[in-house]
């Protein structure tokens, strides 16, 4: 594997280019078998997103993303924004077709998916662009697996200027050489990431599925609960929260209709609630400065689609993993507590990570499936007892430790079991996914002789 560390001297190449990541050679890497070509010359179609106009965001419409909704190998499905069809319109240039490449040129720079084939209607803001390429040429999945290896992390980087916001202009973009791989290495790695995104699909429409289940059994409907604005609370009904969201009706009769019905109980009497640590931001590295050994240090953040992201923006030393000793497992429900409070997440097979101190994680000792757990809390009946407890301490949300008094209803055993089926299928299909990712990763750094 290449590092910066390694590299004391560096060739200014005749170019008005001054970083020293910019003149990092690429003759460390044998590309002697591998014809090389820039994206300029690969491409159909290549531009940036914008800001739409008007009143921007809608509740509906066309799904519209911004750079942190993109992850590597995907997009976040649950948490973009929207605007209207007539906005996106305007915006043609950038509206998303199937196995478009999107990168992140803002911010945090380079970070790398394709649109599946289920996306519907989409488009990108300013910070993020697109790129079209001519299949006839090159895979684009292939595309997409190589610019995930450090090789593709480098090229981007050096293009990027560094200043305090790094940025990505679409002419230096255009400039990023591609190893072409032969066809037949290009298949194989497409299948992989193929399938991939087929198990991420299922995965997903499985906890659809599941929540629709749990709704469904509770008969309650959300839209006929009482949501006054204006309302009052008795002196006598007051308890140690003076808060106006605590009493609010809306949240206060969905758990009063889910009791009319279910007995329930409360997460801090089924699971053991843990917290996770702070590190101190010397203690972080990011992908080009990682080693084989480090571990990935997931924030609030790094949550999307109900999993953790493997490839976070911040890795963390093995000791320091270690010492922390987290001990976090499959079927630990993770939930963000603070800052962008009530995303749920679960652990798979292979996820070995840091959680940040913003997450809490459950383990269920008894009575109730984590499967069952996790599906409840992805539900707006969940939420809604979420909801009333949030402060702001300084500047950031919080539930504090009110976690554990969040009441689930007891549903008859074999709705429980229905729904657990659905959600441990899903999370199987997760774990499957991120292996044939990291197996299509793997083979691309064989293939251009990076292996770490």
């Amino acid at each position: 594997m290449l590092h910066l560390t390694k590299v004391h001297w560096i060739i200014v190449e005749e170019e008005d280019r001054w970083e020293p990541l910019y003149h990092l050679e690429m003759r460390k890497l044998d590309f002697k078998d591998i014809p090389l070509k820039f994206i300029d010359d690969i491409k159909i179609h290549i531009t940036n997103g914008a800001t739409p106009f008007g009143p921007a965001y809608t509740k509906t419409g066309v799904k519209f993303f911004r750079a942190n909704d993109i992850k590597l190998f995907q997009f976040d499905l649950l948490n973009h924004k929207y605007i209207s069809q007539k906005d996106s319109n305007v915006l043609k240039r950038s509206i998303l077709q199937a196995e478009d490449v999107v990168f992140t040129i803002k911010g945090k720079v380079g970070i790398i998916s394709m649109v599946p084939k289920n996306m519907g209607d989409a488009n990108i803001n300013q910070d993020i662009a697109l790129i079209r390429l001519n299949k006839k040429l090159v895979d684009p999945y292939y595309f997409v697996a190589l610019f995930a290896t450090t090789f593709g992390n480098l090229q981007i980087k050096r293009f990027a200027t560094e200043t305090i916001n790094p940025f990505l202009g679409l002419g230096n973009l255009k400039k990023i050489k591609v190893p072409i791989s032969n066809r037949s290495q290009q298949k194989q790695i497409a299948t992989l990431l193929k399938e991939a995104e087929s198990k991420s699909i299922r995965a997903l429409e499985k906890i659809r599925q599941a929540q629709d289940l749990f709704i469904q059994a509770l008969g309650i409907n959300l839209k006929k609960i009482k949501k006054e604005n204006f309302y009052k609370v008795n002196y006598k009904d007051l308890c140690n929260l003076w808060m106006p969201k605590f009493y609010y009706p809306l949240y206060q009769n969905t758990l009063k209709e889910i009791k009319k019905k279910f007995e329930t109980v409360k997460i801090g009497e089924i699971a053991d609630i843990s917290k996770g640590d702070e590190v101190g931001s010397k203690n972080y590295k990011r992908y080009l400065e990682k080693t084989d050994t480090d571990v990935p240090f997931i924030r609030t953040s790094d949550i999307v689609n109900y999993e953790i992201d493997n490839y976070p923006d911040f890795y963390i030393s093995e000791d320091i993993y270690n010492e922390l000793n987290q001990n976090v497992s499959v079927g630990d429900i993770l939930f963000t507590n603070d800052g962008k409070i009530g995303l749920s997440a679960m652990l798979t097979e292979d996820d070995k990570c840091i959680l940040q101190s913003h997450i809490r994680w459950l383990r269920i000792k008894e009575r109730l499936s984590p499967y069952y757990v996790f599906a409840f809390l992805t539900t707006d009946f969940a939420l809604h007892q979420v909801y009333r407890y949030i402060v702001v301490q300084a500047t950031i949300p919080t539930i504090s430790n009110n976690l554990a008094k969040i009441e689930i209803p007891i549903l008859p055993e074999d709705r429980q079991k229905e729904i657990s089926e659905l959600v441990k299928d899903a999370f199987e299909l997760k774990g499957e996914r991120k292996a044939l990712v990291k197996q299509a990763k793997d083979m691309v750094e064989r293939i251009i002789g990076m292996e770490q």
